[in-house]
């Protein structure tokens, strides 16, 4: 039956249209996701293409509107004929004839037997065995015999060997890590204690204790011939005496002198060790740039007497300046006499505050 007419205008074309028109939607659907799977480049290819097959077939005007090459264009028109979108992919640049090596069987033997015989050493040390033997090679050639060697498996290079992990140093007997919750808030809740090595004149060295409370700012300073456990527990001795507070816990570095006798003074006394970590001196930062002031402010400035004798009593009486007429920054220009004077009498009123019923 033929139809010459319908009762909608254009529904007999829209009837006609409808089964192919959804086959090419679904090929253009498959189409479209092959060609997004494609690269950035293989793309632009397959655009090429397709503008060259809308518009006449014509490669000089399709060459003329990309500015590609005729040569280009049939190329790429061919290998979308012949294995489609993918066939517009790169493809490798390895040459179809590979240059083949050129050195002699004899010499790579050699080499191979001098490999095995001292594993560990590179082509340059190889080069000059050879070279003893009367052979002469280029260092580059004997890498690519070496290279060519291991590809075959013919060379087997011993396996690295694992190095231990250090075990770290041995566990202290009474110091420990300073907890991360542990935090000072009163004087004597921890003073950082350090040395320092004074070389003023040629074959003089002297050491340099500096013990300092990290609320207070309060300093004590001494000075001996050598920094050793005995010298750091007499210093612990004169740190108890000319401090104004009890000490309740010293951090220190992994330094020998703060060890054995020193260590068991700090236990004996009840003092809390802590010990910071290797190579963090950071963390003992409050010290360390009491060191540094100390250096500038009295090593660097005052005529001195470079003997242990000597120096004492001028270190007690920068100590006496320093802890009781220098002003500090760190404490609102107060000095750490006064900074403790006034913690003394905020801590009674609290007291008495807290006392009346």
């Amino acid at each position: 039956m033929q139809v010459y007419g319908s009762i909608l205008p254009g529904a007999a074309t829209v009837a006609r249209l409808l089964p192919q028109g959804a086959a090419g939607a679904r090929k253009q659907t498959v189409a479209a996701h092959k060609e997004v799977s494609l690269s950035s480049a293989a793309r632009h290819r397959l655009k090429v293409v397709r503008w060259h097959e809308k518009h006449g077939s014509n490669v000089s005007r399709t060459a003329c509107h990309f500015s590609h090459s005729r040569t280009t264009i049939q190329s790429w028109c061919k290998r979308d004929t012949t294995r489609g979108p993918a066939g517009l992919e790169d493809r490798s640049h390895r040459p179809h004839n590979v240059r083949q090596s050129t050195w002699p069987a004899a010499l790579e033997q050699r080499l191979l037997k001098l490999r095995e015989q001292y594993p560990r050493w590179g082509k340059k040390k190889l080069v000059v065995l050879l070279a003893r033997e009367g052979t002469q090679v280029s260092v580059s050639m004997a890498g690519r015999i070496l290279k060519h060697l291991k590809e075959t498996g013919q060379l087997i290079e011993p396996l690295p060997e694992r190095r231990r992990r250090s075990k770290g140093l041995p566990p202290r007997p009474y110091a420990l890590r300073k907890p991360k919750l542990y935090l000072a808030q009163e004087p004597g809740d921890l003073v950082e204690v350090d040395t320092v090595d004074l070389r003023p004149l040629p074959g003089v060295i002297l050491k340099h204790f500096t013990a300092r409370d990290v609320v207070s700012r309060w300093d004590v300073l001494g000075v001996y011939t050598r920094a050793s456990a005995t010298t750091a527990s007499l210093f612990l001795d004169h740190l108890q005496q000319r401090t104004p507070f009890p000490i309740k816990a010293i951090q220190v570095d992994g330094g020998s002198e703060f060890k054995a006798g020193f260590e068991a003074a700090c236990k004996e006394r009840d003092i809390r060790l802590f010990v910071l970590p290797p190579r963090s001196p950071k963390l003992n930062g409050c010290v360390e740039r009491g060191n540094r002031t100390h250096r500038e402010e009295f090593y660097d400035v005052y005529d001195l007497d470079w003997t242990v004798a000597g120096l004492r009593p001028d270190l007690l009486r920068w100590e006496r300046i320093y802890n009781t007429i220098r002003p500090h920054t760190a404490l609102d220009y107060l000095t750490p006499q006064e900074y403790i004077t006034q913690w003394r009498s905020q801590r009674t009123r609290k007291e008495v505050v807290t006392s009346i019923p």
